[in-house]
């Protein structure tokens, strides 16, 4: 896809949400099923169903998808989409790969060292883009500057977002 199929293809998306701010609002949902017999929960995602369960680090056996880790497939996975829609859209000829990682102190999440309140969560997220580009200095920041913008994940890391929880 090059800068104008991009364009023309978005075109009538941002002239409606323009026109009418509310058909831009869009619910995502994600539904998990908790396994009966095992500490495991099934995602069904777009394209496929996850069983995810807990990290070894918890006592899991590295055989079942790590919340965690899918955290940071979602950050690669925007992000990544998020830089091709940029590049696109700038004509930038951009080819690379994104890296996330992220720092996580188990006994937050198992409840150990309470008397220290280690935390529960990741305490740092670095993302990474090796880039292979023609593009100069200016071009390179502005694709940065853009992909930050608009990534939805990113920005909802970066910001945080209150979280309702209801039972």
């Amino acid at each position: 896809m090059d800068s104008a199929e991009l364009k023309a293809l978005q075109a009538p998306l941002k002239a409606r949400y323009r026109d009418d701010p509310s058909t831009a609002l869009v619910t995502l949902r994600s539904t998990g099923t908790l396994d009966e017999e095992s500490v495991a929960c099934t995602v069904a995602t777009g394209q496929a169903l996850v069983e995810a369960g807990l990290h070894p680090a918890t006592g899991g056996t590295g055989t079942l998808a790590c919340s965690g880790d899918m955290l940071l497939q979602a950050l690669v996975a925007c992000a990544g989409v998020t830089l091709r829609a940029v590049a696109t859209s700038l004509g930038l000829d951009v080819r690379g790969v994104v890296h996330a990682e992220g720092d996580l102190d188990f006994r937050g999440t198992l409840g150990v060292g309470k008397e220290e309140q280690v935390p529960v969560g990741f305490r740092a997220i670095r993302l990474r883009f090796e880039l292979d580009h023609a593009g100069d200095d200016a071009e390179l920041a502005t694709l940065m500057r853009l992909t930050e913008r608009y990534c939805v994940v990113y920005q909802t890391l970066a910001g945080g977002v209150p979280v309702h929880v209801s039972y």
